[in-house]
């Protein structure tokens, strides 16, 4: 009788655990990103200070060390016609490996589609081998996945009527290409990392809202051959894996009431330029970014009458809060001015208000 008491003592044990778990997973994030985006060097040095804030995590840059010894920027570099060898990365895996995290369990390293040298019929090999290396940095590193900022900083690669051969080849046989090269792109993160979460500033979300969700549009639209690109990278997805929209366009959602609308648009609107839906909705998940120091160069960043910010504390702490409501999980918070941390190991820029702020709408 005492064996089965046991017994079925030890299976609810494990059902209670299993449920922790998976309510942790679920549980929303605040992450990290902005001008004070550090590199994995400076996390080694001042975790203890980035663990201070009320955030579960940051978007990081990688650092390399070429064979040759000169010094790179894996994150400016990994989009082109350059295969990087891992060792260049080692001293970047190594300074993770070494980072006492206690609760930065949300960690991203970026990951740019730049310098975006590259035709989508070019050859893919250096970037798919980049692609790889990240994942893998993210996952020796004990880090979440990938920040995949597809912002198109230097070439318009998204852009059907900006691509090389436009005159020559169809929408739909770059449409074609680009799908293609989101299924290897996607393999290639999984390959480094199974079930990582590949964190994007834009999904579907962003040619949508280009086309209104027609698709005859995206021929014209500047991030047109993002969606077959996405359609690509879900194709590929597999076990775990996930892929964030991470919705850029929420940074001046000072009206929360913009928040809703935002996510049935994510969730429901953009299926009309999605292949799979069914496996969209499996895949996708939902979040929001909020830019604390928003249009800053028109709008200002007054330190000493915070009341003539873009965002008060007070509207910060609201819009951070509805974000946090109505997200899957993840909300980011970017910054340009202020700065959480730096290499002094206290904020700048940052009025202590804005902290409070934030604690409070994360019950924190």
């Amino acid at each position: 009788m005492f064996r089965h008491i046991t017994l079925l003592a030890a299976i609810l044990l494990s059902l209670n655990a299993i449920k922790t778990v998976r309510a942790a997973e679920h549980e929303k994030k605040l992450i990290e990103f902005g001008w004070d985006e550090p590199d994995t060097a400076f996390m080694l040095k001042h975790i203890d200070q980035m663990e201070r804030t009320p955030f579960d995590g940051c978007v990081f840059h990688a650092r390399t060390v070429a064979l040759d010894g000169k010094p790179g920027n894996f994150l400016w570099e990994c989009w082109g016609k350059r295969a990087f060898d891992q060792r260049e990365l080692e001293p970047a895996i190594e300074d993770l490996k070494a980072t006492p995290f206690k609760h930065f369990s949300e960690n991203f390293l970026r990951f740019n589609v730049v310098p975006g040298d590259v035709d989508w019929f070019d050859d893919f090999g250096p970037i798919l081998n980049n692609a790889k290396l990240a994942a893998k940095v993210a996952h020796d590193g004990k880090c979440r996945g990938v920040l995949f900022d597809i912002e198109q900083y230097n070439h318009l690669l998204f852009s059907y009527r900006k691509q090389r051969d436009a005159s020559t080849k169809s929408w739909d046989d770059y449409a074609k290409q680009a799908r293609l090269r989101g299924r290897e792109t996607m393999a290639a993160f999984q390959q480094g990392y199974p079930g990582l979460t590949v964190f994007l500033t834009f999904g579907f979300s962003l040619p949508y809202r280009q086309t209104k969700g027609d698709p005859s549009k995206l021929t014209d639209a500047s991030y047109g051959l993002l969606a077959p690109f996405l359609d690509g990278m879900l194709d590929a997805a597999e076990g775990d894996s996930k892929i964030v929209d991470g919705f850029e366009s929420s940074y001046g959602y000072k009206d929360i009431s913009r928040f809703d609308p935002a996510r049935e648009m994510m969730k429901r609107g953009v299926l009309n330029l999605v292949r799979d839906r069914e496996k969209y909705a499996k895949v996708f998940s939902a979040g929001f970014g909020v830019w604390i120091d928003n249009d800053w160069r028109k709008a200002g960043w007054n330190t000493e009458d915070v009341s003539k910010n873009f965002y008060t504390p007070q509207a910060f702490e609201q819009t951070v809060r509805k974000a946090l409501q109505t997200s899957d999980q993840y909300v980011w918070i970017y910054t340009e001015q202020p700065k959480w941390w730096s290499e002094e190991g206290k904020p700048v820029k940052l009025p202590p208000e804005y902290e409070s702020a934030l604690r409070r709408a994360a019950g924190r």
